[in-house]
């Protein structure tokens, strides 16, 4: 068992972006790029992750935390290279592990496996190993120099001769290096090149000078794909919802358009799922067995019970729990409430801050009146109770077991059990006054008021 350091480096400003948000917090798949890049690193089994950040980003260190409670934060006060930015974490190097990797902020599809391959050279003696990948496009990349498995150097584009930008196998930035050794080579890097910075890719040549071997690991160019631009963060999105529909279908889940659904890095699906095309899911989602998702829904923060149908059309909200056979219909809203099973809500109404209980209908146009302007009020609805349709219930108020509310009642006192409650007011009715008022519009006589 290698004890195993992560540092990610996540200084960068991303200015490329257009965007007052710091680069590695902009979300892929419902999460900021930061995050899935740290969950690589918890799965991949390291003892200790140092995150390196930018002056003033404590946003960046606050998902940090959020993510990986133990993680240390360390900040690059000055930006003058990779090297430069990794012994930023010197305190974390001191400490000694078997294997160092070094990870960037802005690389949300590298895989646990990914990274313990990297590793495999380190076992074998190696003291350096990097990843490597072979894009359609190598222009821009730094070139990966290598001699049977062994290799050589990395060179910088810039300063590559022509011959060496003809190779193909291109460096993914991700590296290895052996914790016992790492702080030597680190610190042996100077700023002798173009820019004037610590290239971390220097430390290849600097510890084949020393008698150790550099190793190289090729992996899938989707699986290093850094973010750089809005462009490029569309492309990322593109590959982990592709990632997230096939692993939702391989446990079991009927996407009936995969392409149209779109998933969070944490939807949680039970089996035999169905979901429509035109889905979308927020964080937080949690659907369980043999519910039905419709089409043009939005979920988000809510979980769906058992047999449960939701949608078309229909919003759930952080805090919506629905139960088993919960019928949520076209146009309907629910938000912080919990319906209890067999509760349907099957057309145009909004729930919020509420609590439903089990086989009660509440009728098309209710309106729980949650919201006084300044704060918000908790409407509670028993079992086997009936709302009736265009009901309105100002909160606070709760409507007992079996009572029954008549259609268009506005409800503002609390509705005692099996009682039925008219809250409207008496209907009046003229005879003869229609023909008279359509005689006066007809005339173009505006009607009394």
């Amino acid at each position: 068992m290698r004890q195993l350091l992560v540092i990610v480096l996540a200084a960068g400003e991303g200015t490329r972006m257009r965007s007052s948000v710091p680069k590695v917090l902009h979300a892929v798949a419902g999460r900021p790029m930061v995050s899935h890049v740290l969950d690589a690193a918890l799965a991949a089994g390291a003892a200790r992750i140092a995150v390196v950040i930018g002056p003033d980003h404590d946003k960046v260190a606050a998902e940090v935390r959020r993510v990986a409670p133990d993680a240390e934060v360390f900040v690059q006060s000055e930006r003058r290279g990779t090297a430069h930015a990794v012994l930023a974490a010197r305190a974390a190097l001191e400490r000694g592990y078997d294997d160092v990797v070094v990870m960037y902020g802005d690389t949300p599809l590298v895989r646990p496996e990914t990274l313990a391959a990297l590793r495999v050279p380190l076992a074998e003696g190696a003291g350096v190993a990097v990843l490597g990948f072979r894009p359609a496009d190598p222009t821009g990349y730094g070139r990966l120099l290598t001699e049977g498995d062994e290799l050589l150097a990395i060179r910088e584009e810039k300063e590559a001769s022509a011959q060496e930008r003809t190779i193909g196998l291109c460096n993914a930035g991700l590296m290895a290096l052996d914790g016992h050794a790492a702080l030597d080579l680190l610190d042996r890097v100077d700023y002798a090149n173009a820019k004037k910075e610590f290239y971390l890719t220097d430390v290849v040549e600097i510890a084949r000078g020393l008698g150790r071997r550099a190793g190289v690991c090729e992996v899938a160019a989707e699986d290093v794909a850094g973010v750089n631009s809005r462009a490029q963060l569309a492309q990322a999105e593109a590959i982990l919802q592709r990632r997230l529909r096939a692993r939702a279908m391989e446990a079991g889940v009927t996407l009936v358009a995969p392409e149209t659904v779109f998933l969070a890095a944490d939807t949680r699906f039970g089996r035999d799922v169905i979901v429509e095309p035109n889905v979308f899911f927020g964080p937080g989602v949690r659907v369980e067995d043999g519910a039905t998702i419709r089409a043009f829904s939005h979920v988000e923060g809510a979980h769906v019970g058992p047999g449960a149908i939701v949608g078309p059309f229909a919003r759930l909200r952080p805090g919506a729990e629905l139960g088993q056979g919960v019928h949520v219909g076209n146009f309907v809203e629910i938000k912080a409430s919990d319906l209890a099973p067999g509760v349907k809500v099957n057309h145009l109404s909004y729930v919020g801050d509420s609590s439903v209980g089990a086989n009660t209908n509440i009728g098309a146009g209710t309106i729980t009146c949650n919201y006084d302007g300044f704060r918000k009020h908790r409407t509670t609805i028993g079992a086997n109770a009936f709302i009736g349709t265009n009901s309105l219930l100002v909160a606070p108020v709760s409507v007992g077991d079996g009572a029954y509310l008549a259609t268009g009642s506005v409800i503002t006192d609390d509705v005692p059990a099996d009682t039925l409650a008219i809250g409207r007011a008496r209907q009046v009715n003229k005879p003869g006054l229609a023909a008279r008022l359509r005689a006066k519009l007809s005339a173009g006589l505006a009607p009394k008021k």
